[in-house]
């Protein structure tokens, strides 16, 4: 094996298949052994197989043959490790690897340098030398820009990066012009920092200093996109460098952002605002090239990560919406921080959602603005991995990282990223490895925990002056040039400081506000104001026979061909269980021309099994959408299984619901707490986007929830949290019992001439139970109750009023049942919030022989909607609570104790002396 050495395993197992099918069809081989075939004449000697080795006529391969296959190996290793090599750092040493990318490394020696070889072909050099092969390699993968793409699996892929990489030796090729454009939008990034930093001394701004070169890079990259046919853009990025991204690419004036730092009060009154670097935009422009474009930078938390999940969603919806055909046309871009980019688990769920059905954007441009540290953390605390941008070879996306003082190498790599995307539809990554010229914020002092990194950052120049400096050395400019630069921005800059001085107010531009124009902000008295929801019943009736018939020329299973035929029975004796509601929820909604998006883990047929929305053929799986076959002219039904995330998803969904308020968007957790995995969006977006960033938002969350004894983690969907992050007119929170109210809750959400999130605690036992049902008519002719008084008991003679909210009531109702109990009625609050104060009250006065008035739950005290009752309802403080004590877990393991517990609560509603036995 010896003599054989210079061969790896996969090149001496298919060296002789790879000539077979080379003499057949020489394009069918990769370019680097097609051209070492070529240069070399095999015919005069039988290669066969033996074993695991390479044997020929002759005892020995020839010694050239050999010192081929070692420089192709060399190509290979400049292919798959010259990134370690790169110029890239701007501020400090790189690391060292080993092994080297010495000669000797692949079996060459200092003699060999000044031999021809045929593998120069692979670089497209032709037969060269081997000291020019190695200045080729090192100018190609050792420069500016380190490529990371030798794990792609793909050979067409492989193939066109180096293609790409070869064309002049992978170095930017640009005119005079474009230098001068490349440098004027470099000045415009360094002189807006340096004005805020003269203006508002010590004002955060988490400036871009030591990362400029994105500035020059994006707008590169929308106006080449724009080329490409791309008209939309959607932008995400944390608040790094974000105000010069508003100003100097998105165009939002920088009057505006001066009117913020300075403080000044919201035109709205019903509007709190959030800081500057966290406002989203939208803008329309007219490219270098007359293209009209969309730009819009989403809003965003300071959670880091976050707005990559809501910035696809937004882009899907887009894409759904008016690209259908061509959804390319729509480009999702995301700015990550590296520490972020390493640390947050949420990135590595967008990567796994890229290229799945229901969340993929036809490929996303990620920028990594790199400063080399996090907060005050180094980057070898902040991961484990060799790159911050690792996590994008999950995907097997391509990574260049890119020294941001080299700012034509910058637009270079983003032209690459863009031909990339808009060639194969997949993620590319690029990470801009700069530096942070401050510390987390210009009132920091990075010195403390980094001080030999800013003692060399303090006597960096700054991108521009390092650029200007090589345009002047190229004769490309004179010598005033920058400083005639700079005067005219700052000039600019200073009569829009002037301008924003002369206004009292900050006025905040809606995000996407195209997009919400048909649509009216609501306080809380319009969200308590009843919508009509009525639908004709033959129209009902018509939607219930098409989601009743499976194709006829199809196998099903037997059991899905019974479920599916029970909905006609349903309809026809006038019982129509919870899946039927919402069957005809998302079939009149699509009938009246709104869309519909559905998605979570299992949605399709349902986590227990009730909705069956999708039903696959049994002998081909193929997929059959019942809801898509109402009519010529109806909606789009969209529903699809997730991977295993919430954060992702419901901030995805999220976004989906931000840029298409027409359209009904669902999210659904497999089980209620389950929600606990997105809690940054629930927190930071949903409950808040309204009242920080002006922006309306229908998402739909279905949260199951009861107590069966299921367990900790199977039981409550924490009412309580969503509860607690009520206020005033931000959501609204629902736990309904019956179908008919579950059907005009869907419908309300998309007749409202508005939109807010809606909380749904929806039932499991419930979904079969026989009390469970709702007529025709109660569809057809009813409405939303916000409370459900009891229709059976006389007010005269009850003597305790029981409020209770969702699947508790039919417990209770069963124990009212057995005991013969009349005197006590059992009203249910459907409407958790906006609570529906006047209903309850008129329920307590109806009762008006009453002494005992209940609050009743199956959760423990300190969850459920206890305490919210306690805070949003004054009489609440005198109500009796039934309810389970204070526990830290939210049910008992044990299905025994779980039952007693329950049965304590049931007894002691009836019975106040019963209340030791919780």
């Amino acid at each position: 094996m010896d003599k054989y050495s210079f061969l790896n395993a996969a090149h001496t197992a298919h060296f002789a298949d790879l000539y077979e099918q080379y003499q057949k069809n020489p394009d069918s081989v990769e370019p680097s052994w097609r051209a070492f075939f070529q240069g070399y004449d095999f015919g005069s000697e039988s290669y066969g197989m033996e074993g695991d080795i390479v044997e020929g006529v002759s005892t020995q391969i020839p010694e050239h043959v050999q010192k081929e296959f070692q420089v192709v190996k060399l190509i290979d290793g400049y292919r798959i490790r010259g990134h370690l090599f790169t110029k890239t750092n701007p501020v400090r040493d790189r690391r060292k690897y080993r092994p080297t990318l010495e000669v000797e490394t692949f079996g060459l020696s200092q003699t060999d340098l000044d031999t021809e070889f045929n593998a120069g072909e692979t670089l497209g050099v032709g037969k060269q030398t081997l000291r020019e092969i190695i200045r080729h390699l090192e100018i190609i993968y050792c420069d500016s820009i380190g490529v990371e793409y030798m794990y792609i699996r793909n050979p067409l892929e492989i193939q066109w990066i180096q293609n790409k990489l070869n064309v002049n030796d992978n170095q930017p090729q640009f005119s005079a012009e474009q230098k001068r454009h490349i440098l004027k939008k470099l000045n415009e990034a360094v002189s807006f920092e340096s004005f805020l930093h003269t203006k508002y001394v010590g004002q955060k701004r988490f400036s871009l200093e030591g990362n400029e070169s994105l500035i020059p890079a994006l707008d590169t990259l929308i106006e080449n996109a724009s080329v490409h046919g791309v008209k939309e853009f959607v932008m995400g990025m944390a608040h790094r460098g974000r105000l010069s991204t508003l100003t100097n690419i998105f165009g939002k004036s920088a009057e505006d952002i001066f009117s913020e730092f300075d403080g000044k009060d919201y035109e709205e009154k019903v509007f709190d605002g959030d800081v500057k670097y966290h406002l989203g935009w939208t803008s329309n422009r007219i490219s270098d090239h007359g293209k009209e474009i969309n730009l819009n930078i989403a809003p965003n938390p300071s959670h880091l990560e976050t707005v990559g999940a809501v910035v696809e969603g937004i882009v899907r919806a887009k894409q759904d919406d008016k690209y259908s055909d061509d959804p390319s046309q729509v480009l999702p871009i995301i700015v990550h921080g590296d520490a972020a980019i390493s640390g947050q688990g949420l990135v590595y769920e967008l990567v796994q959602m890229a290229q799945l059905d229901g969340y993929k954007t036809n490929g996303t441009i990620h920028i990594v603005v790199n400063n080399q540290i996090g907060f005050t953390t180094n980057y070898l605390d902040g991961r484990s991995s060799t790159y911050c941008t690792d996590v994008g070879k999950v995907t097997l996306s391509p990574v260049l990282h890119v020294n941001s003082d080299d700012a034509e190498a910058v637009v270079h790599a983003m032209l690459f990223a863009l031909h990339f995307r808009m060639k194969f539809k997949r993620d590319v990554f690029i990470d801009l490895l700069g530096y942070r010229k401050y510390g987390h914020n210009e009132g920091d002092e990075p010195r403390f925990t980094q001080p030999k990194l800013y003692k060399a950052i303090s006597k960096h120049k700054n991108p521009r002056d390092i650029y200007a400096e090589k345009l002047l050395a190229e004769g490309v400019i004179d010598g005033g040039y920058v400083a005639q630069l700079e005067k005219q921005y700052k000039d600019k800059l200073e009569a829009n400081l002037e301008d924003s001085r002369k206004t009292d107010k900050t006025v905040i531009t809606p995000f996407m506000e195209n997009e919400w124009v048909d649509f009216q902000t609501a306080i809380e008295d319009k969200m308590l104001q009843p919508i009509d929801t009525t639908y004709p019943k033959d129209g009902l009736a018509k939607i219930a026979k098409v989601i009743s018939n499976l194709p006829e020329d199809k196998k099903f299973i037997r059991k899905i061909e019974r479920l599916v035929q029970s909905r006609q029975k349903m309809f026809d004796e006038d019982k129509l269980d919870w899946s039927m509601a919402e069957h005809l929820a998302y079939g009149t909604l699509l009938e009246e021309g709104f869309d519909v998006r559905f998605s979570g883990q299992d949605v399709e047929r349902g986590t227990f099994s009730h909705r069956h929305a999708v039903v696959k053929v049994e002998d081909s799986e193929e997929e059959i959408l019942l809801l898509n076959q109402i009519s010529e002219n109806q909606g789009n039904f969209y529903i699809y299984n997730s991977l295993l995330s919430e954060y992702g998803v419901v901030g995805f969904d999220y976004g989906y619901a931000m840029a298409s308020p027409k359209t009904l968007v669902i999210w659904e957790a497999q089980f209620g707490d389950f929600g606990n995995g997105a809690q940054i969006m629930l927190d930071q977006y949903i409950s808040a986007a309204e009242d920080k960033w002006k922006l309306q938002n229908g998402l739909v969350m279905l949260l199951p929830h009861g107590y069966e004894g299921q367990g900790a983690e199977h039981s409550s969907a924490r009412m309580e949290r969503y509860l607690q992050l009520c206020a005033k007119d931000n959501m609204y929170v629902m736990d309904c019992t019956t179908p008919a109210n579950m059907y005009h809750l869907l419908r309300k959400q998309m007749k409202a001439e508005f939109r807010k999130p809606l909380i749904i605690f929806t039932p499991k036992s419930l979904l079969r139970h026989p009390l469970v049902v709702s007529t025709v008519d109660e569809f057809a002719n009813g409405s939303f109750q916000m409370t459900i008084d009891d229709a059976v008991v006389e007010a005269d003679d009850v003597k305790t009023v029981v409020f209770v909210t969702g699947k508790f009531y039919y417990d209770l109702l069963e124990q009212r049942t057995e005991l013969k109990r009349d005197d006590v009625a059992l009203v249910r609050v459907e409407q958790l919030f906006p609570l529906p104060e006047k209903q309850i009250k008129e329920a307590i006065a109806k009762y008006k022989n009453a002494d005992d008035i209940v609050w009743a739950q199956e959760e423990p005290r300190n969850m459920g909607a206890y305490s919210h009752m306690l805070m949003h309802l004054d009489e609440a403080k005198t109500f009796r609570a039934a309810t389970r004590r204070p526990y830290g877990a939210p049910a008992a393991g044990s299905s025994v104790r779980s039952k007693k517990r329950h049965q304590g609560v049931i007894d002691y509603v009836f019975d106040k002396t019963k209340n030791n036995q919780r």
